[in-house]
């Protein structure tokens, strides 16, 4: 997996002479970095495009964190074995370390959680997590052999309305990954909304609910896309004091408002294809306003759907739901 991180195989060949002498033992270099407790402190889970590489650059700038040279690992997802469209973060001891460590575990078949877990030691004192929102695609078998493995980890989400699959669609056009299509005729563009890789990420209550099932309640948070959007200050507020960071230091020279994924290119989204989108997600809206709550509250009426009639389905299902259980006592 070396051909992964090309650019870099010069830091690999370097990591290793720092890490072994010559009975393969680690050496006192490594020993003398200041050891943090071998576990991420937590896991950022998704939503793809939904605002988690303004956070890592966030987190990756603030003297609280220490966060991978990688943005988003893939370990538990695909053991690391995941094209790159970026050469990592290689600046230091630290970064080299961590870099062949994750080399070492992408060749293994099984997933080795301790050793995924040693990875972050080097974290000292501060805080540091994975963020990977392809983590949301995880199973419940999975998801619950990584909390309780880790059972004090955090957990969050950042959850966006159905405009984060448009999203995903241009970034998979922009990079090659999906085929150009027509995105002007709606039928089309239901087609790519149809694609696996796009339909498991495009229902977040089904993933928060999973990952409630195994995390601690006060350990999980969801947060919204909204959010960054129109009140970056406070979002960035909240995430951080949830992590155990201090708000009140700055991520270096970067402000909370600056995202960097603004103003990229992206398929126009014409009001036809909107609707047509509004209609295909009509059900995963229901179910956000129920599960997620908060911003979700206002995302129907954001695609023209009554927000009464919303709250009275859910009344209704409910009602159901009671007479069901009722039958059956």
């Amino acid at each position: 997996m070396l051909a992964i991180f090309g650019r870099n195989r010069k830091y690999y060949a370097r990591a290793r002479a720092l890490a072994r002498n010559g009975n393969g033992r680690e050496t006192e270099v490594e020993a003398s970095f200041p050891a943090g407790d071998p576990c991420p402190d937590f896991l950022c889970v998704g939503a793809q495009k939904g605002g988690t590489s303004w956070l890592y650059r966030q987190l990756e700038a603030h003297s609280d964190f220490w966060m991978p040279p990688i943005k988003e690992l893939h370990y538990l997802d695909q053991l690391n074995r995941t094209k790159r469209f970026h050469a990592p973060r290689c600046r230091d001891k630290c970064d080299r370390f961590f870099l062949e460590g994750m080399n070492g575990l992408s060749g293994r078949s099984y997933l080795d959680l301790e050793s995924y877990g040693r990875l972050f030691q080097h974290k000292a004192a501060r805080v540091s997590g994975d963020i990977s929102p392809a983590y949301s695609t995880l199973n419940d078998e999975i998801i619950e052999r990584v909390v309780n493995h880790f059972p004090k980890m955090k957990v969050i989400f950042l959850a966006r309305d159905p405009e984060r699959a448009w999203s995903q669609l241009s970034m998979g056009v922009r990079l090659g990954m999906i085929s150009r299509f027509d995105a002007t005729d709606p039928e089309e563009v239901v087609c790519n909304l149809l694609n696996p890789g796009v339909l498991v990420r495009s229902h977040p209550s089904k993933t928060i609910a999973r990952w409630k099932r195994y995390v601690r309640p006060e350990n999980f948070r969801v947060y919204f896309f909204d959010d960054l959007k129109e009140k970056p200050v406070e979002l960035r507020r909240s995430i951080l004091q949830f992590l155990g960071g201090d708000p009140d230091k700055p991520s270096g020279e970067l402000k909370p408002h600056k995202n960097n994924d603004v103003g990229r290119e992206k398929l126009r989204l014409s009001a036809r294809v909107r609707d047509r989108m509004a209609q295909f997600f009509e059900k995963e809206l229901k179910a956000c306003v129920a599960e997620l709550g908060g911003c979700a509250k206002s995302w129907p009426e954001r695609y023209g759907f009554s927000l009464l009639l919303f709250f009275w389905d859910l009344l209704d299902d409910s009602i159901d739901l009671f007479f069901w259980f009722d039958w059956i006592a």
